[in-house]
């Protein structure tokens, strides 16, 4: 959702959720592509208004058809900004993931094997732990910036406007409650400067903490031969003690 550093211009799709103040669609357009992740109907996901309408939390604040109308019209700014094509049939609403990069082309899975082909993860616990409920839009948008990057990467509020395409308060603002919410953590930089008062610079680094970085899948036990024969085998207690240590290593 934004663009990369060879681009004329590195605003992407994001900038417009943050200088739009939509929150709400941000959120909604990261249950979407959660929703269509496995892409086996063809990276769409259909749901009746009255679940899009919870997804989005608008049923805790309007009305049962007022919160229907209110998921439409949110997943119809998505379509606005070629994030997503949208379609409705009796209550039922269907949605499909375009390209995000705003181009309006249909959808593929990233790879990450090049530059314009880079992606990110959000862990479960994201959703699982409440987060999304206690970020703002600053700082959703700067977590899924850090997310992008690699560790220990910098995130100068001073290049802000020209990366990223929002100011500098909002971009220190987004870091500063991440910070709060353990969501990232930060350390300092020291570099040499001879022609300065102290004779060095300090910057700040930021990377995700363990609890926004995905699981890997663990690994499968296995079973070393025994008695030396270079046959898989041993007695049957041996035998449930394997099969017991892969079902845990599921």
């Amino acid at each position: 959702m934004q663009a990369t550093r060879a681009a004329a211009s590195r605003h992407g799709p994001l900038s417009e959720f943050v200088t739009g103040r939509d929150l709400r669609g941000l959120k909604a357009y990261l249950m979407i592509v959660a929703a269509c992740s496995n892409g086996t109907d063809g990276w769409s996901t259909r749901r009746d208004s009255a679940v899009w309408a919870r997804i989005m939390d608008i049923d805790l604040t309007a009305e049962a058809q007022g919160a229907r109308t209110g998921a439409w019209r949110t997943l119809r700014r998505l379509q606005e900004r070629n994030l997503i094509t949208c379609t409705r049939s009796g209550t039922d609403i269907t949605v499909t993931l375009l390209r995000e990069d705003g181009t309006g082309a249909p959808y593929e899975r990233p790879l990450g094997k090049t530059p314009e082909d880079l992606y990110l993860q959000i862990p479960s616990t994201f959703w699982t732990k409440g987060y999304d409920e206690q970020v703002d839009l600053p700082a959703l948008a700067l977590l899924l910036v850090v997310l992008r990057e690699k560790n220990w990467s910098k995130f100068p509020s001073d290049k802000a406007k020209d990366w990223y395409g929002w100011s500098a308060d909002t971009h220190e603002r987004g870091l500063k409650k991440l910070l709060e919410l353990g969501l990232v953590e930060r350390r300092q930089e020291f570099k040499k400067a001879p022609l300065s008062p102290t004779g060095f610079t300090m910057s700040y680094q930021y990377q995700r903490t363990a609890q926004m970085r995905p699981r890997k899948p663990r690994k499968q036990a296995v079973v070393q031969p025994t008695g030396g024969t270079g046959k898989t085998g041993g007695t049957n207690e041996s035998k449930k003690s394997a099969a017991a240590a892969a079902r845990q290593g599921r």
